[in-house]
């Protein structure tokens, strides 16, 4: 059955941590941006341009292998489908 196979439960969770990772590095850009039109009308200050920095490289780092791991979970399913498995 599929909700026991282990190669679909494995699929599942990291497709979960998949979309985790995509909230949360989305968030981290949106926090960039409000920062950044923060700083544009407001003051750009050095405490401003640590938070735009900061949220874009880790938002970065959470969202790339995020994006990569969802398409190849997508590929894999669609791959199966295909295959009939």
């Amino acid at each position: 059955s599929p909700s026991t196979d282990p190669v679909r439960e494995r699929r599942a969770r990291i497709q979960r941590l998949s979309s985790l990772g995509q909230r949360i590095g989305y968030l981290l850009y949106a926090v960039a941006i409000a920062a950044f039109f923060y700083g544009f009308f407001v003051d750009f200050n050095g405490t401003v341009v640590t938070i735009i920095v900061a949220t874009m490289a880790v938002g970065s780092a959470a969202l790339a292998p995020a994006i990569v791991l969802g398409y190849a979970v997508k590929a894999a399913e669609r791959e199966d489908l295909e295959h009939g498995r």
